[in-house]
């Protein structure tokens, strides 16, 4: 058994609304929600065995505000209070805040120590471990082709950045208007080959061990 929960989004702000307008977002209240959540997970019996962070776990905002590191160590410190693991999956909220290679410093960069190979590249932050027999895990770095917390002088940043500018002619990069593919905006990332080629493998090898897998 296991708790899933996504997009926190906190930050000590008065209420807000979405990129859109149109969705009310409760900043300050997103901390309250979450520690009913870790109460809720803490009292299942029999107990979990860990959680998934579905990404997106502080505001964008934060990062103006100059409250980055204040609002991540609030989210932590709750999750912290669980006794079990915490896998984090890095969404564009994380990398507004925080660069890639701050990212590996933080207590959002969960792969275990040992035992879960992840790709060469180390500020990706895919990797796969063994929940229990025959149950594989893999987190998957859906922003590891991104400009988004990237060094503008680093390769990742120039192949990302051609990759948009291919699909997306738009001068605000973060606008879909006209594209047929919407989807390729600078506030959405994807897949490297050789991540996707990693996880190729990993499928691979859990097929021939006949493991079930959850992929986040």
């Amino acid at each position: 058994a296991f708790g899933v929960i996504a997009d926190i989004q906190f930050a000590d702000a008065e209420d807000g609304h979405d990129f859109g307008g149109c969705r009310r977002r409760y900043y300050r209240h997103s901390l309250r929600l979450l520690r009913e959540a870790v109460r809720a997970w803490a009292d299942e019996s029999p107990p979990i065995d860990f959680v998934l962070q579905l990404g997106d776990s502080i505001d964008g905002q934060n990062v103006r505000r100059g409250e980055a590191e204040s609002a991540l160590q609030q989210v932590l410190a709750v999750l912290g209070e669980l006794s079990v693991p915490v896998h984090h999956a890095w969404g564009n909220h994380e990398l507004y805040n925080f660069s890639r290679s701050r990212l590996v410093h933080t207590g959002l960069y969960s792969r275990p120590a040992g035992g879960s190979d992840g790709p060469a590249d180390r500020e990706c932050h895919a990797y796969h471990c063994s929940l229990a027999p025959r149950l594989r895990l893999v987190v998957l770095d859906t922003y590891d082709t991104s400009t988004l917390g990237t060094d503008p002088g680093s390769l990742r940043y120039q192949e990302s950045l051609r990759v948009l500018r291919d699909k997306n002619p738009n001068d605000d990069l973060n606008s879909p208007a006209g594209l047929k593919e919407p989807y390729f905006v600078a506030f959405n990332g994807g897949f490297s080959q050789a991540q996707l080629d990693w996880f190729d493998g990993v499928l691979k090898f859990s097929d021939e061990n006949q493991e079930k897998v959850i992929v986040m």
